[in-house]
């Protein structure tokens, strides 16, 4: 199977300025995303970005970077002119790895692919089963409920799905004969989908849940959703976060 993985990669951030660049045992984050890209068996790995910085200092690395416009208003966008300027045909597979998740296994991004390639919804994501009530309860935590050959009905921050008898007293704990899905943010499409997501008109559902995902579900499309047994350790959003991978990469580093 063949897949080219872009990892979008923006200077910007309010809390993190800088933050692909952030060092991680001696090499920029972005470059950390795209050793684990490389190891997952794609054909070719391509950082997008809207930066300069970005784009000099992977290149150092011996990075491919494509430059993108700094108006694209999201992630999919960005990735939709990726594939335009590489030229990929309709039928190929992109899958979209954030440039703030350093520790993404290789092994995922190689199964939402492999997910893709063997459905014939347009897009494919990953998830994983939640253990935890707090993380339930955790609004910055997505959710998916899947149907019986694993498409996604619904994401929400909310608790889904909401066990009524179990929960009409607060919920306590989770519900013990239905799954809970936790949302993983890495994306399959196939490129034709990339190129036609754009025209899709917002969503009302995406606007409130602030989900961009559900822009694919009302507009009656499918997603395949695969679940992973790889858990990965989560991304890079603040200066505590950024403390947290570093000590991964130091047990890592350690262990290797």
């Amino acid at each position: 199977m063949i897949f080219t993985v872009v990892i979008p990669a923006r200077y910007a951030s309010e809390r993190l300025p800088g933050k692909p660049l952030i060092d991680f045992a001696g090499r920029p984050m972005v470059v950390r995303v795209a050793d684990q890209a490389i190891k997952s068996g794609a054909a070719q790995v391509v950082i997008a970005t809207d930066d300069e910085r970005v784009r000099d200092v992977s290149m150092t690395y011996g990075c491919n970077v494509v430059m993108t416009s700094p108006e694209h208003r999201s992630g999919t966008d960005r990735i939709a002119d990726v594939v335009t300027q590489m030229g990929l045909d309709d039928d190929a597979i992109v899958v979209n790895v954030q440039g703030d998740e350093p520790l993404m296994p290789p092994s995922l991004i190689r199964t939402v692919a492999e997910a893709l390639a063997n459905s014939d919804a347009p897009m494919a994501t990953a998830c994983h089963s939640l253990s935890d009530i707090a993380e339930m309860t955790n609004p910055n935590i997505v959710k998916v409920v899947l149907s019986a050959d694993q498409h996604a009905l619904y994401f929400s921050r909310a608790p889904i799905p909401w066990a009524r008898d179990a929960f009409s007293t607060g919920i306590n704990a989770l519900p013990v004969d239905m799954p809970v899905y936790r949302h993983i943010g890495i994306y399959a499409y196939r490129v034709g989908f990339l190129k036609r997501y754009s025209a899709l008109s917002p969503a009302s559902i995406e606007r409130c849940e602030s989900l961009e995902q559900l822009r694919v579900l009302w507009h009656g499309e499918k997603i395949r959703v695969v679940v992973s047994l790889d858990i990965p350790p989560g991304g890079v959003d603040t200066p505590e976060d950024v403390e947290r991978v570093r000590v991964e990469f130091d047990r890592l580093n350690k262990s290797g």
